[in-house]
């Protein structure tokens, strides 16, 4: 057994800890792009091959043995060492190719990945882009994430690595018909007496915290008829004139200046928000990666900048 598996242990490898990173056999073959019995076989020949259980199998669920979670420490540092090889050999010559696992929040990926995206593709005929959207901390290693950007005031230990690539926040703003109806706050109090629609989710406070050049920060518990967890609702919402809300700024630049939105008391916005580019956890960065970190240097992180010019000039 030990002969048939040589040519492919380190495939082997990889398999068994992808089952592990992702939760089932079936999400570890869905990433790696392999039948769910091809990915059992490469496990089954892997314990075949050391005399030993790596994974307890039942009908319902797979637990790790002890044999296993020490064989699969080994196997991350064995891989580990490879993967730096090879990129350490071959970071000046290989070209990106394959397919890239891309993660980020909606309306962040709509107003700055999206553009990019088909000259970054030009550049780089044999990449594929496979984009998923989430308002969530990204568990990478079991989505098979690549690289996830992502908004937080404050960072959490999630297990990944954590590139900052810029700087945003969050403004006030509102439609017109509203402030036709209702006249727009002059200062921070008067907040309190209008229709405020909240966003909540995990990158954010749900309190309204604002600061303004020479005063102390303030903090609003705001009251309205709605609360949700994407800007996209809430900016729909609040063009058809139901209340203020608070929102990243790349959500409502483009509305801002067309006129379909109001930039409330302008002097006040929310403290800055990170913005990151996440990586699993490991020693090197392989050529398709490398190229989007690249990319994203080059053409989000210089936007974000400018965005916020443009509402540093608005008090």
């Amino acid at each position: 057994m030990r002969k048939n598996l040589d040519s492919g242990l380190l495939h082997a490898m990889r398999a068994f800890l992808r089952v592990l990173d992702s939760g089932s056999f079936t999400a570890a073959a869905e990433q790696l792009n392999l039948t769910t019995a091809q990915i059992s076989r490469l496990v089954t020949d892997l314990e075949k091959r050391l005399g030993a259980t790596l994974l307890q199998r039942t009908t319902r669920q797979r637990a790790l043995t002890d044999a296993g979670a020490e064989y699969a420490e080994r196997c991350r540092e064995i891989l580990a060492l490879v993967d730096e090889a090879e990129a350490s050999l071959s970071q000046t010559t290989s070209t990106p190719k394959g397919r890239l696992r891309i993660q980020c929040m909606a309306s962040f990926g709509q107003h700055y990945v999206a553009p990019i995206l088909a000259n970054f593709f030009a550049k780089y005929p044999q990449l594929t882009v496979e984009y998923r959207s989430s308002q969530y901390v990204p568990d990478m290693l079991a989505r098979g994430v690549d690289v996830s950007l992502y908004l937080a005031e404050t960072l959490v230990d999630s297990g990944v690595v954590a590139r900052r690539i810029g700087t945003s926040f969050a403004v006030l703003c509102a439609a017109p018909s509203y402030i036709d109806r209702f006249g727009a706050p002059q200062d921070f109090p008067e907040l309190a007496g209008h229709a405020c629609l909240r966003l909540v989710n995990p990158s954010i406070s749900p309190d309204w915290r604002l600061i303004r050049h020479g005063s102390p920060p303030r903090t609003l518990s705001p009251a309205g008829q709605l609360v949700a967890d994407t800007p996209e609702v809430l900016l729909d919402v609040a063009k058809r004139g139901s209340g203020i809300t608070l929102l990243p700024l790349f959500s409502v630049i483009d509305d801002i200046r067309r006129g379909h939105l109001v930039h409330v008391l302008p002097a006040w916005r929310s403290p800055d928000i990170g913005v990151y580019a996440m990586l699993p956890s490991r020693h090197f960065l392989d050529a398709r990666t490398r190229a989007w970190l690249d990319w994203v240097a080059q053409h989000i992180s210089p936007q974000l900048e400018s965005d916020a010019a443009f509402f540093s000039l608005q008090h």
